[in-house]
């Protein structure tokens, strides 16, 4: 059963990666046309502002858990942002099926390493 640290965890670095790949999806859309968008500049730059607020409050509650590692804490972040990124972009189904294969296959390498390296 997961403790209330955990549970707190995984909300947050869940928020986190959701809030940067929000941050990531607009900042793609920044320079299209070859013209600065002020408004998806600042989009993306809210969605990495929260993004960092969350994961910087994760790391308190990591530590809590014993995870002080910055490659460990980062392995999390960077799937839930992958993750993230995928499905606000609402593209992966449209990849072809060896590339979503490959996706899959690097997210549970992360996973992987998440679970050998702790």
């Amino acid at each position: 059963m997961m403790s209330w640290t955990g549970l707190i965890v995984l909300v947050l670095i869940v928020l986190s990666g959701f809030l940067d790949s929000l941050g990531f999806v607009y900042a793609s859309k920044v320079w299209q046309k070859d013209t600065l968008s002020w408004i998806d500049l600042a989009k993306s730059a809210a969605g990495w502002w929260g993004g960092i607020t969350m994961y910087v409050l994760s790391l308190r509650f990591m530590a809590r858990l014993g995870v002080t590692s910055a490659e460990l804490q980062t392995i999390v972040w960077f799937a839930m942002t992958i993750i993230g990124v995928v499905i606000i972009s609402g593209k992966f189904l449209g990849w072809p099926r060896l590339e979503q294969a490959v996706a899959v296959l690097v997210l549970i390498g992360l996973g992987w390493l998440l679970a050998r390296t702790h």
